[in-house]
């Protein structure tokens, strides 16, 4: 009973651990997308402004080192964000103030949001950085491209892009290209984690030792891909990383000879959170990691098969440590 209360204590505290916000706009960046959305760079050479796609696609990040205001219009060439030396800026009479704050692009837009209307800032952050959603770059239908639907095994370019900036009176854009990607062979994957997952089980009912060396190097393994990950900015790998390092410990326990209901917590977690919790790059082409696609699927299948062999093998390995039940005389 004790364990169990703290299993899923463990567990709670993985799912509910905040992510920090990686800017002034939260992030809603997805696992992965089939869409790549690429800079081709800017229309005009502006000294020390620096603007790039980050998050697969999701949001735009603009970093202005230029000592001057720079703005980014919004949909109707209004002004949506001033990014000055003191900091960031919102025009909240723009629409685009609203319409970019979710990824979907379904906030309401209120009546006195008007393009046409004087702007009206709002100091939104200390940073003269800032990143946003911008509906520009991304293929806004919930069906595939046409495309994509005649042709699903090549990739397809579906248009140019652009986004208008200011600085001063000089009107410039970033310009890039969006792109369909046919998914990777999803199927394979998910062999390569259960093939994975038998392996472990094996090594950990003849090897405790060897256990608990899976258990360190796979969560060290997939604790790197998370750090990674928040350090680009993406939002939500709090969890992921809690448990990466739970079956880290987990292992180091083992390897020390403590119970193995350590190793089913920290397998558990590792395959949930930093496993299931991920599994949709293994569906799509692009992936939300500053690496090439095949390391963050590298990294999920090693959290949810060696995640989900250590559980296996910390619950059988209780199951048969526990005593016998006592028989009674007829």
């Amino acid at each position: 009973m004790r364990r169990g209360a703290l299993f899923l204590a463990v567990l709670a505290g993985a799912l509910l651990v905040p992510a920090a916000p990686a800017s002034a706009h939260g992030g809603e960046a997805p696992d992965a997308t089939a869409y790549r959305i690429q800079a081709t760079g800017l229309s005009l050479s502006v000294p020390d402004l620096t603007v790039r796609v980050v998050e697969a696609g999701a949001r735009l990040e603009l970093t202005n080192g230029t000592g001057r205001t720079v703005e980014v219009l919004g949909y109707s060439d209004e002004p949506y964000l001033e990014v000055r030396p003191d900091g960031t800026y919102q025009n909240v009479n723009s629409p685009a103030a609203y319409t970019n704050q979710t990824l979907d692009g379904d906030s309401p837009v209120p009546s006195n949001a008007d393009p046409a209307a004087p702007p009206q800032w709002q100091r939104i952050s200390a940073e003269p950085s800032v990143r946003w959603h911008d509906r520009r770059t991304r293929w806004l239908s919930a069906d595939p491209p046409p495309e994509a639907e005649a042709d699903p095994s090549h990739p397809h370019k579906l248009r140019d892009w652009a986004v208008p900036l200011r600085q001063g009176v000089t009107t410039f854009e970033f310009r890039g290209t969006l792109t369909w990607e046919p998914p990777p062979a999803a199927w394979a994957w998910w062999v390569g984690a259960a093939l994975l997952a038998g392996a472990v089980v094996a090594l950990g009912l003849r090897l405790r030792r060897g256990v608990g060396t899976v258990a360190v190097v796979g969560g060290t393994l997939v604790l790197g891909y998370a750090v990674t990950r928040a350090i680009s900015g993406v939002d939500g790998h709090a969890p992921a990383i809690v448990a990466a390092a739970l079956a880290v410990a987990a292992g180091v326990l083992t390897l020390r000879g403590r119970t193995p209901f350590l190793l089913l917590v920290g397998g558990a977690a590792l395959a949930m959170f930093g496993g299931l919790a991920d599994a949709g790059v293994f569906a799509q082409a692009v992936v939300t990691f500053p690496g090439p696609g095949w390391v963050a699927r590298t990294a999920v299948l090693v959290a949810l098969g060696a995640g989900a062999g250590l559980a296996a093998t910390g619950l059988l390995r209780l199951r048969s440590a526990e005593p016998a039940p006592l028989s009674s005389d007829a």
